[in-house]
């Protein structure tokens, strides 16, 4: 392993990172906001904690009461008048079910001086969720979604539908109370709709869309979930107002300073980056060979979100994936790396937030026995980064603004 490039890598994954984090901007969105009657908090999503700490910080005492629901293992203490609750991501979960159930129970019956401070970050569609059909149903289907190579978007455009509170539905639910909700997108291009599902936002997708989708991938669907799917979701809400917290874009912008201030320089490919994790590593790592000559230490940065369609039964994330790939197509390359790494720090299944791979990594992995193609066929990048020290844990980082991937070219090792 390339001792420099991997402390390089670490060092703008944390950079990066930092300059994310919703504290301050959700600071900034409540700094001119006014609440004449009660507020009532729901936060949801992986960065769910760290933006209620912040209103609370912003708000204190005048916030009425609320709750957080968040990922296993991410929350991080007491919030003065909050409940936190942990749930299942990427898949829904009883608790997820349960934890907005109480949510909804403490915004009913609120009045038209009343505001719901509405906090949403990426994971909200599992976190966050009542079912119109059975619980179990639902699981199913998000499964069969997640396994499927469906991109985000087409998830989210079948998931509004069979929930009651996803697609404009929480804000109908609040109502005749405000909804002031502040976003964290994880979602390309920012599509407030569809960012967990849109659950204080009106739906642009359709229900034929929904239909489409679900032939697409040969969904196996109850005669229950085929009617949902048909029916309409609001197309209009009246008691909403939306702030946009953060995005990819600034993930990207920061991660280019954190080169820039290590010697390198940044060019941004692309912050849109949606294709299959292991195309995206493959490209990449072409990238890197075409200028390998130049002379210069380069950075290539891609945000965005890749998907993973599953092929085998191993354990992996689509960030890990994409490093491994990239492995293969830097093998024997001098002074090159690839990362990407999820900002929420966690990665598909896994305790990773993604991967690191260098021209030893494919060398590494061989005397080891392990064969990249067949590794990435069984879907089982995980295990394979770790024999060769390749990944990326950070632990939650509070924040949730897409994944973005790095190559590195050094020329010059001081």
């Amino acid at each position: 392993m390339n001792t420099l490039l991997r402390s390089h890598a670490d060092q703008i994954i944390s950079s990066s990172i930092r300059a994310v984090l919703p504290d301050e901007a959700v600071a900034r969105a409540l700094k001119d906001a006014s609440f004449p009657g009660r507020i009532i908090l729901v936060a949801a999503g992986k960065a769910a904690w760290q933006m209620a700490r912040a209103a609370y910080d912003a708000l204190g005492k005048s916030i009425s009461g609320g709750i957080v629901i968040t990922k296993y293992q991410h929350v991080q203490g007491e919030i003065p008048g909050i409940v936190c609750r942990e749930a299942g991501h990427p898949v829904p979960d009883e608790n997820s079910f349960s934890a907005t159930q109480e949510a909804l129970g403490m915004v009913a019956g609120l009045s038209e001086t009343d505001t719901v401070l509405f906090l949403l970050s990426g994971g909200g569609s599992a976190l966050f969720e009542k079912p119109l059909i059975p619980g179990e149903e639902l699981q199913s289907i998000t499964s069969q979604l997640l396994a499927s190579g469906a991109d985000i978007v087409e998830i989210n455009t079948i998931r509004k539908r069979l929930s009651a509170v996803k697609g404009g539905r929480f804000a109908q639910l609040c109502a005749p109370a405000k909804v002031f909700s502040i976003v964290l997108s994880d979602i390309v291009g920012d599509p407030l709709d569809m960012i967990a599902s849109g659950p204080a936002y009106p739906d642009a997708s359709t229900s034929d869309q929904a239909v489409s989708i679900a032939e697409k991938y040969s969904l196996r669907l109850s005669a229950e979930a085929k009617s949902l799917l048909a029916k309409e979701t609001p197309k209009s809400l009246g008691n909403v107002k939306t702030m946009i917290t953060g995005s990819v874009r600034e993930l990207c912008a920061a991660a280019a300073r954190a080169c820039s201030s290590l010697g390198y320089e940044p060019i941004l490919l692309t912050d849109r980056l949606c294709c299959q994790a292991k195309e995206a590593g493959s490209f990449i790592s072409s990238v890197l060979k075409t200028h390998a000559q130049d002379g210069k230490n380069l950075a290539f940065i891609a945000g965005g979100e890749t998907v993973v369609q599953l092929t085998g039964h191993g354990k992996g994330g689509r960030n890990q994936e994409l490093a491994l790939s990239a492995a293969a197509g830097i093998k024997g390359e001098e002074g090159l790396a690839v990362f990407s790494v999820g900002s929420d720090g966690t990665d598909g299944p896994t305790d990773a937030a993604g991967g690191y791979a260098d021209g030893d990594t494919a060398k590494t992995l061989h005397e080891k026995g392990i064969d990249i193609f067949r590794v990435l066929q069984e879907n089982d990048a995980y295990h394979a980064l770790k024999a060769a020290d390749g990944l990326i844990v950070t632990g939650p980082t509070g924040t949730n603004v897409n994944d973005v991937a790095v190559g590195l070219i050094r020329r010059s090792m001081g």
